[in-house]
């Protein structure tokens, strides 16, 4: 089933085949990846929507994270399987406004001997407001961090977070400073 594979590639991000996620996973297999972050901003600042991820996700259980991130299938586009992710782990259904960012690549020791090696293309998205029905299967708790307060989170409890979310919130924040 395509769902279950994710696109292998160079680090240039040169198609280099399928693999079956789990196995890609345990064997730490250069792939693609997005990380969508939704905002919005406040008269008190910058606000961004984070997820928990669902306790019984194949890895990072109970870790909060960026908005959605996930894998595109083979042929999908980054704008299509952000949308398609949005709605099956938010059940966010409304039209959104992408502006893609910076893909870097990076690699991740996790639980379960699984290791995340992704070439990860940043999403954004700014928003007034949104609409929300989580799935349980994957999402836990969501919230809205205020900017600071996430930083500061980051730096007392950085456990709390998945391992990619400090460098995906490093690129975002340079992004939006532009």
């Amino acid at each position: 089933m395509l769902r279950d594979q994710v696109v292998l590639v160079t680090e240039s991000g040169e198609p280099t085949g399928l693999a079956e996620k789990l196995a890609a996973h345990e064997q730490g297999l250069l792939h693609l990846a997005f990380s969508v972050m939704i905002y919005r901003e406040t008269r008190n600042g910058r606000e961004y929507l984070l997820q928990q991820r669902a306790m019984g996700k194949y890895h990072s259980g109970g870790l909060w994270t960026n908005t959605c991130c996930s894998h595109p299938m083979q042929g999908e586009s980054f704008e299509a399987a952000a949308k398609r992710r949005l709605n099956e782990e938010l059940g966010i259904v409304a039209p959104l406004s992408f502006e893609m960012g910076e893909s870097f690549c990076y690699r991740a020791e996790l639980d379960n001997n699984l290791t995340e090696h992704e070439l990860d293309q940043i999403i954004v998205c700014q928003v007034d407001d949104v609409t929300l029905v989580p799935n349980p299967d994957e999402v836990m708790d969501w919230r809205w961090w205020p900017q600071q307060e996430m930083i500061a989170a980051m730096g007392y409890k950085p456990e709390q977070f998945t391992a990619w979310f400090r460098q995906v919130v490093d690129k975002i924040e340079v992004q939006l400073a532009a």
